[in-house]
């Protein structure tokens, strides 16, 4: 669960939202980044130097996007745009080169040369040959941005089945580093119903992977499947969390994803929250 989940009331802030992930997409476009950030900052009632000698939370306009590594780049498309609703922003595609090689991988290479083996051993693409690409997409959702990425080899095409890459399997959410998307969903949506018409529809799709939890004790898949509808959703009623409506499910990568609603108290403090950062960080 992430403070990035906003007050769906707050139209004119989703607005913002919107046009900044229209604008503002990646690293690889950093002089729109730079624009809009100083386009933010004066808007702030701030010059753009005194906003550079500001702490570094008051020098940020907020999440732009998520991104997600996949193994199949048509599959995961079609499920974030057709099956919840995104909206593509622009794809880019065939990176390759010395630069996007260090700009991403660095890190890795280093740690690859202090084993001394191969970088590709320990998953790293050869960008810098040229022997492997990657191409991304970018979808817009009401308060976020998703960024699909996929790493292939070059005799692979764009949205190709075939990644670079194996896919890691059954992955646990306590895992270190492990990290989940988390979407908002709106207050008057029955979630029980929308978990049960996610899975139908992922199930149309041959999207075998996409499974919610349920709040009984399930041991088997088929009684996960047997489970009574009212278990799609955990409804929290203890302080300060009441008002959370929430369940955790796998998306078709086997990425881990969260749905969840913020009514009553929880809302109110979001809210609050927000009000306050809006505060502290034009002043």
């Amino acid at each position: 669960m992430t403070d990035a989940m906003i007050n769906a009331a707050d139209i004119e802030r989703r607005t913002m939202l919107r046009a900044a992930g229209a604008a503002v997409m990646s690293g690889l476009a950093a002089s729109s980044v730079a624009g809009v950030s100083t386009a933010a900052a004066q808007g702030a009632g701030g010059a753009a130097g005194a906003r550079d000698d500001a702490p570094l939370g008051a020098r940020l306009q907020g999440m732009q996007h998520f991104g997600l590594t996949v193994q199949h780049m048509e599959r995961a498309y079609e499920f974030y745009t057709q099956v919840l609703g995104g909206t593509e922003v622009f794809r880019h595609g065939d990176f390759q080169g010395d630069g996007v090689q260090n700009t991403l991988l660095a890190d890795q290479e280093i740690e690859a040369n202090s084993r001394g083996v191969n970088p590709r051993t320990i998953g790293v693409p050869d960008l810098r040959s040229g022997a492997q690409r990657l191409d991304v997409r970018f979808i817009q959702f009401d308060n976020m941005v998703l960024e699909l990425l996929q790493y292939r080899e070059s005799d692979q095409p764009m949205g190709s089945a075939v990644s670079f890459a194996e896919p890691v399997q059954h992955m646990s959410p306590a895992f270190p580093r492990m990290m989940h998307i988390c979407f908002y969903v709106r207050d008057e949506v029955d979630f029980n119903k929308f978990i049960a018409d996610l899975e139908a529809e992922s199930a149309k799709r041959g999207m075998t992977q996409v499974r919610a939890n349920r709040t009984v004790r399930v041991r088997t898949e088929a009684e996960r499947k047997a489970a009574p509808r009212s278990a799609n959703t955990n409804r929290v009623t203890e302080e300060p969390s009441n008002g959370w409506e929430l369940i955790y499910c796998k998306g078709p990568e086997g990425e881990q994803l969260e749905f969840v609603k913020a009514l009553g108290p929880v809302k109110q403090r979001f809210s609050e929250a927000l009000a306050k950062r809006q505060q502290t960080i034009t002043r």
